[in-house]
């Protein structure tokens, strides 16, 4: 099989946005995914299959300059399968002779301890996730190292955009109660600094690890809004930009808990709320002064969510 010369594993929200910035580019796009669908025009290539299958991302990379892994399981599966998810991408674009480009969060960070993350960052995780990601991160820059493939990784910090959906804290539970006036609920303390990466943001910088020369070999934190709010201050945008006073509430602990007994996705979502108890700033001024890479205004970024949600 052979064909475009990008290939994009995932067409969730990360997928598409990084497949948007492909074609506004005027590149080729092979999407990759478990069901062969996607919102795509009928001119674009859309296949099915398991990324875990080495041999399946070996043909379906095959003729490709650049791969991106943008897969994500479910949160609850995380362990059993990212890994084998990884390698199977890891081994198309090893086969192809094509660029890895990797999406990552920050989990493998741990606590900020009262300090923006940057990427010289040590990997201190306190968490599952966070280890499992530190764990895959070496992986991929150890088999850069040892020139078997170049790799480029980005990371985001919790994200917020058009396609976002319930997966986001600034998503299904703020931006269709602002638009209607009623009670926006988030995660966390509200009123603690908090980076979100616009998911448009995270597509074009995805793109531009695609074709800078000077990506390969490095850990890239993606465009975000250096000036960091609380997610109470960007909750009162939403509001704000919608016509309403702003309502909003906290999800308490003790219910984040009591939800957890019967439903296995908030019960990973436990460990990780550490990230809204404290101070939360990922700082991404490296790929903007070497990559050229810059984040959409907030206020941009979250009216251009709002529209996506009530297009007026």
């Amino acid at each position: 099989m052979t064909g475009p010369r990008h290939v994009i594993f995932g067409t969730g929200a990360i997928g598409m946005a990084t497949f948007d910035a492909l074609r506004r580019r005027g590149e080729t796009v092979r999407l990759v995914n478990r069901s062969g669908r996607a919102r795509v025009s009928d001119d674009v290539e859309v296949v099915a299959g398991d990324a875990r299958d080495a041999a399946f991302c070996t043909a379906v990379t095959a003729g490709a300059a650049v791969v991106y892994q943008t897969l994500n399981p479910p949160y609850a599966q995380w362990t059993a399968q990212f890994p084998a998810l990884q390698a199977g991408v890891l081994a198309g674009a090893e086969a192809a002779g094509a660029r890895l480009v990797s999406m990552e969060n920050v989990y493998m960070y741990g606590r900020p301890d009262g300090a923006p993350l940057t990427e010289d960052r040590a990997y201190a995780a306190h968490t599952t996730k966070g280890r499992l990601r530190g764990a895959m991160a070496r992986d991929l820059l150890a088999a850069h190292r040892e020139g078997r493939v170049q790799v480029a990784i980005g990371r985001a910090s919790d994200y917020f955009g058009p396609g976002g959906g319930a997966q986001s804290n600034l998503g299904d539970r703020v931006f269709p109660a602002a638009a209607a006036g009623k009670t926006a609920s988030v995660l966390g303390d509200p009123d603690q600094p908090h980076t979100y990466t616009y998911v448009p943001d995270i597509g074009e910088g995805l793109a531009v690890l695609g074709e800078h020369p000077d990506a390969p070999g490095h850990v890239w934190h993606l465009p975000n809004d250096p000036h960091t709010r609380t997610t109470r201050r960007l909750v009162e945008t939403v509001y704000r930009l919608a016509g309403h006073r702003p309502r909003l509430r906290r999800v308490p602990p003790s219910v984040l808990r009591g939800l957890a007994l019967a439903n296995p996705t908030v019960r990973e979502l436990l460990e990780m709320q550490y990230q809204f108890e404290e101070p939360f700033i990922v700082e991404s001024a490296l790929i903007a002064s070497k990559l050229g890479a810059r984040a959409t205004p907030l206020d941009d970024a979250l009216a251009a969510t709002l529209t996506s949600y009530h297009p007026r």
